[in-house]
């Protein structure tokens, strides 16, 4: 079976742009590049990736394209923009103009307000990304879901990918708000959901029976066709690395069928990316 992987991410510590990670975070505070991931990730079946951005800087989204121009296991690019600024929309249709540009990450989590997405100031650069066919990913906490659905109510054209399953509370085993809120925002059919980060989000000592009741119930209200597989990766060597999470992953989806399986480890992908490979 194919596998994309809809989550990773590359850095180099020395770039200006490059603020995180932080030393703190030994396992991460190294660069990392694409044949360090090829070299992980292709011997498991993985034909390709979306590279995501990390650092909310336009300097970090052209050096993203560079790396996708290099790397063709790098089949799509989810980059930044300040889509409150008043050059957004002409900074949007640039970049869309690159093959792999497919999509747009604001850092939600890290703003200083939760309703920030809840701004009719965003209208001009959410009306480029449509016109573009560009996606928009939701790097949230379960707080932000409420402004998130109605974000989303008001551009029913964007498709909307919500990163990490929205970042449960896996170690506290805290079921709500997250749960209701997930299932409010999963009944508008342009949202997708990435089956990624869970891990960090649960207890150091975590294993299957932890993460399976949070997978069942993304399943349960995304759906196989909705719900895309990611690593993380090199965020995931914080809890066990890159084919511990792909073999959990592969545990956790066993029940489904082969057809539903592949949707989750690379048709959602496709769709919501529109890769075509």
């Amino acid at each position: 079976m194919d596998i994309i992987d809809a989550h990773q991410h590359c850095w180099e510590l020395e770039r200006p742009e490059c603020e995180w990670p932080t030393p703190e975070l030994e396992a991460i505070y190294r660069d990392f590049g694409m044949p360090e991931l090829e070299a992980q990730a292709q011997p498991l079946g993985v034909i390709g990736s979306v590279l995501v951005q990390s650092q909310p800087s336009d300097e970090d989204t052209d050096y993203l394209l560079t790396i996708a121009d290099e790397h063709e296991f790098v089949r799509a690019v989810v980059g930044w923009v300040d889509l409150k600024a008043p050059q957004a929309p002409k900074r949007i249709r640039q970049l869309a103009r690159h093959p792999k540009l497919r999509g747009l990450r604001p850092m939600l989590q890290g703003l200083a307000h939760d309703d920030w997405i809840d701004d009719p100031a965003l209208a001009p650069a959410i009306e480029a990304m449509i016109e573009n066919e560009l996606s928009f990913d939701a790097l949230v906490y379960p707080r932000h879901l409420p402004f998130l659905r109605r974000f989303a109510q008001r551009f029913p054209k964007l498709t909307i990918i919500i990163d990490h399953g929205a970042k449960p509370p896996i170690a506290e085993g805290t079921w709500q708000p997250w749960q209701q809120e997930m299932a409010a925002i999963a009944a508008l059919e342009n949202i997708y959901c990435k089956l990624s980060g869970l891990v960090t989000e649960a207890a150091p000592d975590h294993g299957l029976l932890e993460l399976k009741p949070w997978v069942e119930q993304l399943l349960l209200l995304f759906g196989p066709s909705r719900l895309l597989w990611g690593s993380d990766w090199p965020v995931v060597n914080l809890e066990g690395g890159y084919r511990r999470w792909l073999r959990l992953s592969e545990a956790l989806l066993a029940s489904l069928s082969e057809p539903q399986r592949a949707d989750v480890m690379a048709g959602s992908a496709r769709r919501a990316y529109r890769i075509r490979v």
